[in-house]
């Protein structure tokens, strides 16, 4: 199992919005998650930041989430959710979420 975390920020205007559309996530972009071994998700907001967490299960986390990235249903739920979303100054163009590097566990 691999954990994985990464940032960015929720504009401050769109939150709301953000959190309605999370309160009732579509099923079908949960199947996606699932079907891309992901589990344990979990986005935290403080200050302005959203923080994400997961657990993947897989063998090829790239091959994974590339196949979110072609799923109908999840393009549409990120038109939606990427408008409420601010890059980092560090993300590269064209990038929103950054991963964030793990410095410490407890097991």
């Amino acid at each position: 199992m691999e954990r994985h975390a990464a940032v960015v920020r929720l504009r401050t205007e769109k939150e709301a919005e953000y959190r309605a559309l999370h309160a009732a996530a579509w099923p079908g972009v949960l199947e996606a998650l699932k079907r891309a071994h992901i589990g344990n998700y979990s986005i935290f907001l403080r200050d302005g930041l959203l923080f994400s967490y997961l657990e993947y299960t897989g063998d090829d986390y790239a091959a994974d989430t590339a196949a979110i990235a072609t799923d109908p249903i999840s393009q549409r739920w990120w038109a939606l959710t990427d408008p409420c979303q601010q890059p980092l100054d560090t993300a590269v163009a064209g990038q929103l979420w950054v991963g964030a590097e793990e410095i410490f566990h407890l097991d």
